[in-house]
Formats: C-alpha cells, structure tokens, sequence
C-alpha cells in the first residue's frame, strides 16, 4: 500500500508563486513516474505536470513556462514549483505516483486558490 501526502496549497495573489511537496511512503521498490494532476469545478481532472524515472517530464499545455516539477529519489518526494499563478490556475492539485507491479496511487488533494 501506498500513501502520498500533499502540502503546499492554500490562497495565492495572481502573478504570485506557490511551491507544493508530496511524500510518499509504504512497501515499493521503484516509482516509475510521479506528478500532479488538478480538477477545477466542473470540469475533468488533467494532467499538471509529470516526472519519469530517467529525468523525463511532461508538462499541461496551460502551465508551460510557469510550472516545474522536480522528484527526489532519494526520499521519494515530488515538488511542484507554480509561479505566475493566474486565476485560471485555481484547482484542487492532487499528487500521483505510478509503480509497477501495484498502479497508479492518488494523494488526497490540496487546494490551490487565486485571487485578489
């Protein structure tokens, strides 16, 4: 079993920076990948940004340029630096790591706000 603990979120000013962590913890040998996803009201989860083992990431279309996700392997932890934060941006973030042999595992979710 696998257990993501997310920190980080809470009421930004646009324009402004955010740094969200997730730690990971239980019985697995390799992460293959870990990341973030966010769901704003009505519409569907999507992909934020994500880090493959081997140093590959993978970035949304709407976060390009603004965001960056870096993993630690050494502690199994997964950061997101949001910066320029705009107001379209607000969402819940969830942390998701994918091992083999078990799937993909899902963090209880943080709530990023923008606004003035």
């Amino acid at each position: 079993q696998v257990q993501l603990v997310e920190s980080g979120g809470g009421l930004v000013q646009p324009g402004g920076s955010r740094r969200l962590s997730c730690a990971t913890s239980g019985s697995f040998s390799d992460i293959y990948s870990m990341g973030w996803y966010r769901q704003a009201p009505g519409k569907q989860r999507e992909l934020v940004a994500v880090a493959v083992r081997g140093g590959h990431t993978n970035y949304g279309d709407s976060v390009k340029g603004r965001f960056s996700v870096s993993r630690d392997n050494a502690t199994n932890t997964v950061s997101l630096q949001m910066n320029n934060l705009k107001p379209e941006d607000t969402a819940v973030y969830y942390c998701n790591v994918f091992i083999e042999g078990i799937g993909p595992s899902w963090g209880q979710g943080t709530q990023v706000t923008v606004s003035s």
